[in-house]
């Protein structure tokens, strides 16, 4: 009796997982230009391929402003501006859709976040002496700014302080 029990528990187990794991499945997509595929997701990556405009793709994963996708040929990292999600595979999007407000809207709005550094790389962060003296050369006077300034024709102009501010 109890090897039936434990076997029906595998079964329900294994259906439960089944079930979760469609639910997440892959994001689909197509390319909406011709782009390179790279090996990482900078823009001087070395290249792994190239994306043809209008071919079918699976997304694997998303990093800041790069889609990490699978084509029939190569995988590779592509801007997230060069591909078209088609289909998102997530079998809770209508009810996170209803969740946050945004069902049945029929507004279609297109925004890309991208915030600079991670946490990790925040957390990893050294300090690189070499960078701030190349920083600090970078550096320009406020005689030089306003040699330059007069050079344009532009002028001083005092601006008062919105009320309440500090």
């Amino acid at each position: 009796m109890k090897l039936n029990n434990f076997i029906n528990w595998i079964a329900l187990a294994s259906l439960g997982l089944g079930v979760t794991m469609s639910a997440f499945a892959a994001e689909t997509g197509t390319a909406l230009k011709a782009d390179t595929l790279r090996a990482q997701p900078f823009a001087d990556a070395k290249s792994s391929g190239a994306l043809i405009k209008n071919e079918p793709l699976e997304i694997l994963t998303k990093k800041g402003a790069w889609l990490q996708v699978k084509t029939k040929k190569n995988t590779g990292w592509v801007r997230l501006l060069s591909v078209k999600r088609t289909n998102t595979g997530n079998a809770l999007k209508g009810t996170v859709a209803v969740a946050t407000g945004r069902a049945g809207t029929g507004k279609v709005v297109s925004t890309t976040g991208i915030r600079g550094l991670s946490a990790e790389e925040l957390k990893s962060a050294q300090f690189n002496e070499a960078e701030i003296k190349q920083l600090e050369s970078l550096a320009t006077s406020q005689a030089q700014a306003k040699q330059f300034a007069a050079s344009g024709g532009l002028s001083a102009n005092q601006t008062a302080y919105l009320k309440g501010a500090k």
